[in-house]
């Protein structure tokens, strides 16, 4: 049945106390309310309320196999969700929590089987947005929430997105604006023998290496009908707008240009996502362009709402440059890719 939803504009760093207590009580009679992250917007009900979990996964028509991430207040909350917490996890969550950094570790008994996809891990962190804090406050347990979108399409870093995306399958819209970082958190699992990147995200891999000094990364790519995904954001068909898209990589710059502009060329609808440098060199053609910014951090912040605005200009194709591997970038090329279903054109 579809539901009412009602969208609550509030202040991004001071949150009104009554909007954030309808939104509280939403979560606690088992509801769904989407709300602002540091990353991006949040669809949140109790992590602790199975049926509340399961209206996630059909509000988004999310798979079972893929589990959620739980969102916590404060540190006392941890052992809520999550069990044999390594001295490392303590170490990690008192420097970067809050913040976008995900920690898979073991779960308690707690959390209902639905909301891991079955794994005996669970997946947690504590967000940076006053108003996110302020809802797991007000709702007094975690919050279980995926990115408030369709499956599979590209996050929402404002409330219209998830609006275009949950009109009537949600509750309640916290709109805080913008989200400041615009690209998921990080996940590391601290459940194998070494600690790994399950998710490239807003706390760069290079930073997590210094505190961290035998941290793995290996890109996981899980087909849909995979067995339970080990972390959410893991399939390869993920962040994807509805247009094709198309990444291309390559060291030198006129090679690189010369391949997309061949494939600009054997398209009718093309868009074109490209960094300000890159944009320069298509100013010639009649195509429509989104710019990302200067730097991977302007390209983290735009990315998403660029997909989405080249997919309401009715774009068949989008083409795309893969950014260098590095610091945020490599979030960026991560959704990229994702978003390609690993269509890369190595020039």
């Amino acid at each position: 049945m579809a539901k009412r939803t009602r969208v609550i504009r509030v202040d991004p760093d001071a949150p009104q106390v009554a909007a954030i207590a309808i939104a509280g009580r939403a979560i606690r009679a088992g509801g769904l309310v989407a709300f602002p992250t540091e990353t991006v917007y949040g669809l949140g009900a109790n992590a602790f309320d199975a049926a509340a979990v399961a209206a996630i996964f059909a509000a988004k028509g999310r798979p079972a196999h893929d589990p959620l991430i739980v969102h916590i207040a404060h540190m006392d909350q941890l052992t809520q969700v999550a069990r044999q917490i390594p001295p490392l996890a303590a170490d990690l969550a008192r420097r970067y929590w809050p913040g976008p950094l995900t920690l898979v570790l073991k779960k308690s008994e707690r959390v209902p089987a639905n909301l891991t996809a079955g794994l005996d891990t669970v997946a947690v962190r504590l967000p940076d947005h006053a108003v996110a804090l302020a809802l797991l406050q007000a709702a007094a347990v975690p919050i279980a929430a995926p990115s408030a979108n369709q499956f599979s399409r590209p996050s929402p870093t404002s409330a219209q997105h998830v609006i275009d995306d949950l009109r009537e399958r949600v509750d309640v819209v916290l709109d805080g604006g913008a989200t400041p970082i615009g690209v998921e958190s990080t996940i590391l699992s601290l459940v194998d023998e070494r600690p790994r990147v399950l998710r490239p995200g807003g706390i760069v891999v290079e930073a997590l290496r210094a505190s961290v000094p035998d941290l793995a990364y290996e890109p996981i790519f899980f087909a849909e009908d995979d067995n339970a995904a080990p972390a959410p954001g893991t399939m390869l068909r993920h962040y994807s707008p509805r247009a094709r898209v198309i990444l291309f990589s390559g060291e030198d710059d006129a090679e690189v240009y010369a391949a997309m502009r061949a494939e600009i060329a054997r398209h009718e609808g093309v868009g074109l996502l490209a960094c300000a440098a890159d944009a320069a060199e298509f100013a010639d053609l009649d195509i429509a362009v989104e710019r990302l910014g200067a730097n991977a951090d302007e390209a983290a912040r735009r990315l998403f709402a660029a997909l989405r605005a080249l997919d309401q200009q009715g774009m068949d194709c989008i083409l795309a440059r893969a950014p260098a591997k590095a610091g945020l970038g490599l979030a960026v090329w991560d959704r990229l890719l994702r978003a390609a279903v690993g269509s890369l054109v190595v020039v």
